[in-house]
């Protein structure tokens, strides 16, 4: 798969030259693929926030480089800004960064400040409205009117509306109920098949990963542990659990099965997938 991002050996330290330095990343290197949907785990403190701050040069790397479409982000610092447009950055609980007097405005910022004409303007936040799963009568509305869950989803798309190459999440279903989580979740899934974007999700749910991307990507203490698709990942269950990281409820379940003898592959992350193997060791049979 061609690169669209490519993290070459990052460190990035906070605080150098005093008694309080450390570094968040260390000598991380990491590709995201185009059209990849990637998902970064690891737990508090493993490096992801720092990680994704540098993806479209809100943090400057202390050493190493990040490449978008092959070219160093840094080589030319006064068009950062133009790397902002094309990797866009939801942070956690983005509801909170919602300013302006109607939902319209709100996810036109972003398209209107990458000085597009009205036209497209429109196109965009009307798109961008839709994918996300918000009525057209809303548009006008005070994004302070708004519930929880349709606040997030103006923040979310806010980014869109700049169609980025590359859309990163960091949480973006953090405090939202069981409901509202799937519909995020259904909404970016939509996104990324419709526009082809590289989607970078970062979670701390390891069954919100394993139902989403393609691909993960696993941090610990600033680097990465490991990286591979979900079966070649959670096929390493006891090596995530060493680290501190949880796995998926039917991985358990399938491991536990698997020691009581029967033939479960220790990679099953779905419950589907358990489902299809119990099946299959019953000869198919599907009824009771």
């Amino acid at each position: 798969m061609e690169p669209i991002l490519q993290i070459e050996n990052l460190t990035h330290t906070y605080s150098a030259g005093t008694p309080f330095q450390r570094s968040a990343v260390e000598g991380l290197s990491l590709t995201v693929g185009k059209g990849e949907f990637l998902g970064i785990i690891g737990h508090t403190g493993s490096g992801k926030s720092t990680l994704i701050q540098h993806l479209n040069g809100l943090l400057q790397p202390t050493s190493g480089r990040i490449l978008l479409e092959g070219k160093d982000i840094w080589a030319e610092p006064k068009k950062i800004r133009d790397v902002r447009f094309k990797v866009g950055l939801v942070f956690q609980y983005p509801e909170y960064q919602l300013f302006e007097e109607t939902v319209y405005k709100d996810i036109a910022f972003g398209p209107k400040n990458m000085g597009l004409d009205s036209g497209e303007i429109d196109r965009r936040v009307r798109d961008a409205a839709a994918f996300v799963g918000l009525d057209a009568e809303l548009l006008d509305k005070s994004p302070f009117e708004l519930s929880g869950g349709q606040k997030r989803r103006v923040a979310i798309a806010g980014v869109i509306a700049m169609e980025p190459k590359v859309l990163v999440l960091d949480e973006p279903t953090a405090g939202l109920d069981p409901q509202g989580r799937d519909a995020i979740l259904a909404q970016i899934q939509a996104y990324h098949r419709a526009k082809g974007a590289a989607v970078v999700l970062v979670s701390h749910s390891m069954e919100e990963i394993a139902r989403n991307v393609e691909c993960i990507a696993v941090l610990s203490d600033g680097r990465v542990l490991m990286q591979g698709t979900p079966e070649q990942v959670f096929a390493r269950a006891h090596e995530l659990e060493q680290v501190g990281l949880d796995v998926p409820q039917v991985t358990k379940v399938a491991a536990a099965l698997r020691a009581r003898g029967l033939d479960i592959d220790p990679a099953v992350y779905t419950v589907e997938a358990l489902e299809q193997r119990l099946l299959a060791l019953r000869g198919g049979a599907g009824a009771c």
